[in-house]
């Protein structure tokens, strides 16, 4: 499996880096009112196909019809361009159960490109999804933004230019995310408030981070159990475009894998590389710019569980992102050195030891408790043993229902 993810994801990467393929011809002038028309009739069972084209849209386009497949002919040939956009948050909003979308491109929207809402049995495939001018703010905030759904396939997607996360899911059970690529967003792949995920072989590259698992305060569930494995995550250092006062706006230039208050994370298996900050972050809520915020009582900000190994790293440390970022290198490595591969902000519950937040089993791969409690008054690089652990490992997550064969 591991050979034929990297596979995938690596032609992923070269086809969109790579010689530019020519642009989808200009599509009929009239395929807005065709395809609204479409969604809006749609019945159960119904395969609506996307022709061959650049086609323009002015405003949001939904469906709310369960057991719809939308199908174009490839994500550079059937193209949904939202650059004239004046209506709606959204591309393509869903809602509805039993849904599958592939091989086709939604670009330029105004808010988020696609959004699947509340539902099961949802695939993802070969959907590109970008903002053509390049990381800007005013970009939207979401690629591919399933929220609160269950038994969901995301699968040789593209995302780039999104300001928030390219590839997102929030609130959500029963995940798999794989042989994806994700670049020049703020968040190539962010899992949020979601249990039982799989995150593996996908690209992430010139992202501001590369794969994020955060749980966020006053959400309708937390989240745990995510497996983050198989991945190639390297040189996410794009300067940090996401809005203020969102969580990813926090995240500092040159983050490879990121974990935020989520319990239970197992990172091992990837090619994490060249991020100037540090190619694995480990911390709480409070070190993000939320962490004064009010949080419903049941909240849990602190990372537990979180075991990293057998990864493959390779440089990073060096130029981290923001003056307090730069001190603590220099205090700690001095100018001329890199910080160690693993961050912790060093933060845990009431009685609990680093041991319980954070394994890690990396060959040589240090671990940086940068003293967050105390103000960072003393961070120091752990050498007594104490992040020398192992955690009970996470079973494989398994699409059900009709997904099962997947």
């Amino acid at each position: 499996m591991r050979k034929t993810a990297f596979a995938i994801a690596a032609f992923l990467f070269v086809v969109s880096c790579g010689e530019k393929t020519p642009k989808a011809p200009e599509g009929d002038s009239d395929y807005q009112e065709v395809l609204m028309a479409q969604l809006l009739d749609a019945k159960p069972g119904d395969v609506i196909e996307i022709p061959e084209g650049r086609f323009s849209f002015d405003r949001s386009l939904s469906l709310t019809v369960d057991g719809v497949t939308i199908r174009g002919k490839g994500m550079d040939k059937s193209v949904l361009s939202f650059a004239g956009q004046m209506a709606g948050a959204e591309g393509l909003l869903v809602t509805a159960s039993d849904f599958t979308i592939e091989d086709l491109a939604i670009e330029d929207t105004k808010g988020d490109a696609l959004k699947v809402s509340e539902g099961e049995n949802i695939i993802i495939r070969r959907v590109r999804t970008e903002w053509t001018n390049g990381p800007k703010t005013k970009n939207g905030a979401y690629g591919i933004y399933p929220v609160q759904v269950q038994n969901l396939l995301m699968e040789e997607n593209i995302a780039i230019g999104a300001s928030d996360a390219g590839l997102y899911v929030g609130q959500s059970h029963n995940v798999v995310i794989r042989n994806n690529r994700a670049e020049y967003n703020v968040a190539g792949i962010e899992i949020e408030n979601t249990f039982d995920a799989d995150v593996y072989g996908n690209v992430a590259t010139n992202n501001t981070g590369g794969i994020l698992v955060f749980n966020m305060p006053n959400l309708k569930q937390p989240g745990e159990r995510t497996r983050v494995f198989e991945n190639d995550v390297f040189e996410n250092n794009t300067k940090n475009f996401g809005h203020k006062g969102t969580p990813v706006a926090s995240i500092p230039a040159g983050s490879g894998i990121v974990v935020n208050s989520n319990d239970d994370v197992e990172i091992f298996d990837n090619t994490i590389r060249d991020h100037r900050t540090a190619n694995v972050i480990v911390a709480s809520v409070f070190s993000s710019d939320i962490g004064n915020s009010d949080m419903q009582d049941d909240f849990d900000p602190y990372p537990d569980g979180i075991f990293v190994y057998d990864n493959r790293f390779e440089g990073g440390g060096n130029n981290p992102d923001g003056l307090d970022l730069q001190a603590l290198k220099l205090a700690v490595v001095g100018p001329q050195g890199r910080l160690p591969d693993v961050l912790w902000d060093g933060y845990t519950v009431d009685g609990a030891t680093g041991s319980d937040a954070l394994c890690v089993q990396n060959g040589d791969a240090k671990v940086l408790n940068v003293d967050g409690p105390n103000g960072n008054k003393n961070p120091h690089i752990v050498e007594d043993g104490t992040h020398n652990c192992t955690f009970e490992k996470l079973s494989p997550v398994t699409l059900k229902g009709p997904l099962v064969d997947l």
